[in-house]
């Protein structure tokens, strides 16, 4: 098993996928970090299992087919964050169902 990573090149910013693609109501809670930019940003979905990366046009989006290999992508991602002393948490926003999916995975103690 491993996840489904697709890169492709979208000229753009960060703020396309803040409001349209990777919104709270669609399911997706912000992984903040220092570094978030116009140019930069991070996305996960605990329901699908999906972790989505904007960084200067380049995107990255990693398809998870297991809760293990989602919970193990998030924290290789917020361990990478932390190492580059810009690491802040996730962010469910007031949306209790997607915390309670976080405290499920076994990610709690990365929401802020």
């Amino acid at each position: 098993m491993s996840a489904t990573v697709t890169h492709e090149f979208a000229p753009a910013d960060r703020y396309v996928y803040d409001f349209r693609m990777c919104t709270y109501a669609l399911g997706w809670a912000q992984f903040d970090t220092r570094q978030d930019a116009s140019y930069y940003g991070n996305w996960v979905n605990p329901t699908s299992r999906e972790f989505f990366s904007y960084c200067e046009g380049d995107t990255t989006h990693s398809l998870c087919e297991t809760d293990e290999e989602f919970t193990a992508t998030v924290r290789a991602m917020a361990d990478w964050h932390k190492e580059q002393d810009c690491w802040l948490g996730i962010d469910p926003g007031f949306d209790v169902n997607m915390k309670a999916r976080f405290v499920a995975l076994g990610l709690a103690d990365l929401l802020h």
